[in-house]
């Protein structure tokens, strides 16, 4: 069996968005009186949709979360990738080598999943195969958006690889029935992320896109 599909998450694989957006929610909620570090966002939050962060932030606080934080971090949000976001270094390179229909499946909105992919020059590369988590009716670490993308690809789970940086993002493809590469490249992943991404369930994890190709054909020689 030859995998068909190579699916790839999008923040922290695809573009090193993770640290951005963790940092501004960090920042935000801290400043509405829920003290939260960029850290602890990153550990709890990262790869979930974010309006399951919001709800489990609100159940913990016994509050809801004020009016007018999405728009602060939603606006901050456009404002960083204009200045601050890049694509994954070398990754260009990657897809050029790897001959596989390829697809994107994240947890963002459609709206943020474009302008990151827009922003680097990426969105027309993976388009129409872009899935957002927001189609789907549970965000990961369920398989519901992985499932999905290999029905959009119209091939077996089975048959799918995953590029993923984060524990609940493994476990969704893992869950999907699967294979699954980590990745640690990004500016969020701590010196001990290679190890949660084996014991989510991870094959094998790497931390620069010049990998790519070879474990792609590794996993493919394989399976």
């Amino acid at each position: 069996m030859k995998f068909e599909a190579l699916i790839f998450d999008c923040d922290g694989v695809l573009i090193d968005s993770e640290i951005l957006v963790c940092r501004i929610a960090a920042e935000e909620l801290t400043k509405l009186g829920y003290s939260i570090t960029t850290e602890q966002v990153i550990q709890r939050f990262a790869g979930r949709p974010d309006h399951e962060m919001r709800a489990e932030i609100e159940q913990e606080w016994g509050q809801p979360i004020p009016e007018g934080y999405r728009e602060s971090v939603n606006a901050r949000t456009v404002e960083s990738y204009a200045t601050e976001l890049k694509i994954m270094p070398r990754l260009m390179e990657a897809l050029d080598q790897i001959d596989l229909p390829i697809c994107v499946a994240s947890s963002s909105f459609p709206e943020k999943l474009r302008l990151g992919l827009e922003t680097v020059g990426l969105y027309e590369r993976f388009m129409p195969n872009v899935v957002s988590a927001t189609l789907v009716a549970r965000g990961k670490p369920e398989p519901d958006v992985f499932l999905f993308a290999a029905g959009w690809m119209k091939t077996s789970p089975k048959k799918c690889l995953v590029l993923e940086d984060s524990v609940a993002g493994v476990t969704s493809a893992v869950r999907a029935g699967m294979h699954v590469l980590g990745f640690t490249g990004g500016a969020h992943c701590d010196a001990g992320h290679r190890q949660r991404l084996l014991d989510a369930g991870a094959s094998s994890v790497f931390c620069d896109m010049s990998e790519l190709p070879s474990l792609v054909e590794k996993m493919n020689a394989l399976s």
